[in-house]
């Protein structure tokens, strides 16, 4: 089921013979949907300018960017994607908690939230990702910004979603051997988004729990009627960019490359690879239309970020917001305002 190289890696782009064909001459392409670019603050180590480059020197026709629960990059993201030719898709590594976003309950009692992946498909799926970001924040937030099915009740619309990565409440149910509940979370998401909406996310770098995953993850999607997606949990850009991530880790935690025990990314497969790469690693007789579905959802994504038109209020009278302000006295450290 997975190209492996004699050492048991997977397989390299160095060690293809080229891009896979579609038997017309015309090479296939993959677009990466799950990605943690620099602003995946001490853990994403991919630089969006260096992204796009390398993307657009691939032939890759877009790119996502879906940093940890924020969406600090997306400008810059968007600008950049623009002037390197490649779609820009915004999205977010989002956190969703077991039960209501109000309920907080320490570690040692529960988990406190899973990992999806949501892609804004269009400017209502924009609005309503800046929506979930916000009050994930403002009224969910413990630990890490965490929304909840009731949010994604009400602002699904325009957003595509995944089962996310090996952090998914899907995956996390299918590694404790509880079937019945991978089954009904999965059937769950797939109703809350729709069901060419939300999409089952497969990851191979060449992590057994992964395999372990998708080897259960492939049927139950076909049961339920869930396409399946390639996806690549992108930290770097390129392959000898995995040492100086892990520094980057240590930054995070507080810990040193000397620990044995520091928190790393297993195996340094993190990076943005190749189409022939990604086709090779899921392959269409085992993972049917996994790659191709990276394409659709790409093509499906198309949001636009308007700038110079100021949307703020112009103060003007009879405005509503139209505040008077006036200084108070010389020494004094505040202004009042009516």
């Amino acid at each position: 089921m997975y190209p492996q190289a004699v050492d048991g890696r997977p397989v390299a782009a160095e060690d293809l013979d080229g891009p896979a064909d579609t038997g017309d001459g015309v090479p296939d392409s993959f677009v990466h949907l799950h990605v943690h670019t620099e602003y995946s603050m001490l853990d994403g180590a991919a630089r969006v300018d260096d992204l796009f480059a390398e993307a657009a020197r691939m032939g890759m026709p877009a790119l996502a960017m879906t940093d940890h629960g924020y969406l600090f990059g997306a400008v810059d993201f968007y600008q950049a994607g623009r002037r390197h030719g490649v779609k820009p898709i915004v999205g977010i590594e989002g956190y969703l908690a077991p039960g209501s976003r109000y309920e907080k309950l320490r570690r040692d009692t529960a988990e406190p939230y899973t990992h999806l992946t949501l892609l804004a498909e269009s400017q209502t799926g924009y609005a309503n990702l800046l929506k979930l970001v916000s009050l994930a924040s403002t009224e969910g937030f413990f630990y890490k910004p965490r929304m909840d099915r009731e949010l994604f009740e009400r602002y699904h619309e325009g957003i595509i979603a995944t089962t996310g990565c090996l952090g998914g409440e899907v995956s996390q149910a299918i590694l404790k051997d509880d079937l019945d509940r991978a089954r009904q979370v999965a059937a769950e998401l797939r109703d809350l988004f729709g069901a060419d909406s939300y999409f089952a996310e497969l990851h191979d770098h060449g992590i057994k729990d992964q395999r372990r995953v998708n080897q259960e993850l492939v049927p139950l999607a076909r049961d339920l009627g869930i396409p399946l997606l390639a996806s690549n949990d992108l930290h770097y850009t390129r392959r000898q960019d995995a040492r100086p991530h892990e520094v980057l880790l240590c930054i995070q935690t507080g810990s040193t490359m000397a620990d044995p025990k520091r928190f790393k990314l297993e195996g340094e497969e993190f990076y943005l690879k190749s189409p022939a790469e990604m086709r090779a690693l899921f392959p269409a007789t085992d993972f049917p239309d996994a790659c191709d579905n990276t394409l659709l959802v790409a093509e499906r994504c198309s949001v636009e970020l308007e700038f110079g038109n100021n949307k703020l209020s112009s103060g003007a009278p009879g405005s509503a917001t139209r505040t008077r302000c006036r200084r108070t006295p010389a020494g004094a450290s505040t202004t009042s305002c009516r």
